[in-house]
């Protein structure tokens, strides 16, 4: 199973990809991860509605043809199944089992567009709070480790 992570947006601060980098190199030996940077619809200064319609359009194709074919479709949006690490290990789990690769999206600043939310498969919140971009590359980075870390017995998950 190889997990590929299709991101709009392409220049993070340095702390983005500290943290990112580090839950990476943790996680490989256990699900190969590739990230995939996707630029960024360019914006006008006070857009209309049109205008952010038009965004996550652009961005959604983007994101589709980046997907490759036959691998599952997640995609993190705020209007998601809210789950919990241990559901996401047993997700994960059944992947490898069908022998699923899977794309996971991380919209662009104006969320997804609803084509891409069409052809998911699952569709997934990370939390009602509303998280800044780059911080949930990190926080979806730790918490597929995490998962990772629950299928493979490995100490790093203490849950209750």
């Amino acid at each position: 199973m190889k997990l590929r992570i299709l991101s709009i947006g392409t220049k993070m601060p340095k702390w983005v990809d500290t943290g990112f980098a580090e839950y990476h190199k943790r996680i490989q030996p256990m699900l190969t991860t590739e990230m995939v940077d996707l630029p960024a619809s360019k914006r006008a200064k006070n857009p209309s509605e049109a205008n952010l319609a038009s965004y996550r359009e652009q961005e959604g194709q983007s994101l589709l043809t980046a997907h490759p074919s036959g691998a599952k479709l997640w995609v993190l949006d705020v209007k998601g199944k809210i789950i919990s690490t241990e559901t996401l290990a047993d997700k994960l789990s059944n992947a490898m089992l069908e022998g699923d690769d899977i794309s996971l999206v991380i919209g662009g600043a104006d969320g997804v567009s609803p084509d891409v939310i069409n052809r998911a498969d699952f569709v997934w919140s990370l939390s009602k709070l509303t998280l800044p971009h780059p911080l949930v590359r990190v926080v979806l980075m730790e918490q597929l480790y995490r998962a990772m870390s629950i299928n493979h017995n490995h100490p790093y998950h203490r849950g209750n």
